[in-house]
């Protein structure tokens, strides 16, 4: 993990390699197109994980109101990154933001990194009283 660094700046982020691994690897954004991806990144506190030599190496973002609420999503190490503790780095970065700071309620939603979150305090509820309104898929 030594040297490898976060940054908000979303003018450092390679848009090419997240777009590529939301949209070809992840299990929840497949098909997702660039422009999506790009709006996002707007609307969002994008966080670029950076190896030693300035490639991009993972992400994640938080949208929030910045006063009661975040959602945390689209955490990604790269595989030939994976193995050295960069997720945890990573959501160590993301937790420690000052907009993140004070709010009521932090969610996300994982099908495979229960452990690592649940290191930062996250929890599945008991009863899931979570209601979602589906749209079309990305502004269709």
């Amino acid at each position: 993990m030594l040297r490898y660094e976060v940054s908000t700046d979303p003018a450092r982020l390679d848009v090419m390699v997240v777009h590529r691994f939301l949209s070809e690897e992840s299990y929840w954004s497949p098909g997702i197109p660039r422009e999506v991806v790009e709006r996002a990144i707007a609307g969002s506190i994008p966080f670029g994980l950076y190896a030693p030599d300035g490639r991009q190496a993972g992400y994640a973002r938080a949208v929030t109101d910045g006063v009661t609420f975040a959602w945390i999503g689209d955490v990604f190490v790269l595989e030939e990154h994976r193995g050295r503790g960069l997720g945890t780095f990573l959501m160590e970065q993301v937790l420690a933001h000052p907009q993140l700071q004070g709010l009521r309620q932090i969610t996300l939603r994982t099908a495979d990194a229960h452990r690592l979150y649940e290191r930062f305090g996250f929890v599945t509820p008991p009863e899931n009283d979570q209601m979602v309104k589906a749209g079309a898929p990305y502004g269709d």
